[in-house]
């Protein structure tokens, strides 16, 4: 192998190494600070490729992209004084790398241990003024926004902007949670009764209607009934009045039958009679057609003495 083609590969590999000390990449959701022997230089936000004096020269990434850090836990008083465990958690954004590098330096943990302050304190501020019904309710949109302004504020010094606080969860600590469970229970109970207390005097009320009704429509059809049965008898009395009086022979002879009939009709009765009795006249003197004196001389009921015997 010559010197030259050694030389070649001697000064390419050389050029490499320049290059790969000098050139560096910025990526789409990245943004660099270039710092020489320490001192930060200038931030690159473009995208793309870019150089540096090599040797001297570092670039420090930052990601350009919306951070979540989630808030610990923590007990907070209320305006109203009462107690809530509340479970939120911010979303930021680096905006400025080099304010961001002079406060906390490359890592993450300073930045978080900011957030957590300064996110925890406005919480407690903000919370501080509001009402329970407030946390619960549709003004939670209101107070998060109320938090998320006021940790923006504060958080613009180390170079970040929050764009988002949330309040994921907000419980009652334990020993309160179980006073109010008790509170709500009794509550209930207190509705429930009340709704069957309600409920028995509708029932009452309604049994009380039904009973008068009741009454009404037996006494109307009572009366109803005992009108029409006198109807019904005045005109059977008509009836019967009437037929008397269109044939009297015939009536007092059909008269006479039907107390045979009743008097007869077990079979085995004794009758015990005068020899001058007009019981039995019509048996032994049978009407004739005409005859009217003869109907009407017989005896229009049952004997005055008569001992039925089986």
């Amino acid at each position: 192998m010559s010197r030259n083609l050694i030389a070649a590969l001697a000064a390419l590999v050389v050029v490499a190494i320049l290059a790969d000390a000098c050139l560096f990449t910025v990526a789409q959701t990245e943004q660099a600070l270039i710092t020489q022997l320490g001192q930060p230089v200038r931030v690159i936000e473009q995208p793309g490729l870019h150089v540096k004096l090599p040797l001297v020269q570092t670039a420090i990434y930052f990601d350009r992209r919306l951070l979540d850090y989630e808030v610990p836990p923590e007990e907070v008083i209320l305006g109203d004084q009462r107690r809530l465990i509340v479970d939120s958690f911010a979303r930021f954004r680096i905006v400025d790398p080099l304010r961001y590098y002079q406060a906390v330096g490359i890592g993450e943990e300073g930045i978080q241990a900011r957030l957590n302050s300064v996110v925890s304190s406005s919480l407690r501020r903000v919370l501080g003024n509001e009402q329970l019904l407030n946390v619960l309710s549709s003004q939670r949109g209101r107070i998060m926004g109320l938090i998320r302004d006021q940790s923006n504020t504060e958080m613009r010094g180390f170079g970040v902007t929050v764009e988002d606080v949330r309040i994921r969860r907000a419980d009652l600590p334990e020993e309160n949670t179980q006073a109010v469970l008790a509170r709500m229970q009794s509550e209930r109970e207190r509705v429930a009764k009340q709704a069957r207390a309600e409920g028995a005097e509708a029932s009452a009320r309604i049994r009380a209607n039904a009973e008068r009704e009741r009454t009404v429509l037996l006494a109307e059809a009572k009366a109803s009934a005992d009108r029409l049965r006198g109807e019904g008898e005045a005109k059977s009395i008509a009836t019967y009045a009437d037929a008397v009086s269109r044939d009297p022979g015939f009536f007092q002879t059909w008269r006479t039958l039907q107390a045979y009939r009743e008097a007869f009709a077990a079979g085995t009765s004794r009758l015990v009679l005068t020899p001058g009795d007009a019981f039995l006249k019509l048996l032994s003197e049978p009407p004739r057609p005409g005859d009217g004196d003869t109907a009407q001389a017989a005896p229009p009921a049952a004997p005055a003495q008569a001992d039925a015997k089986p």
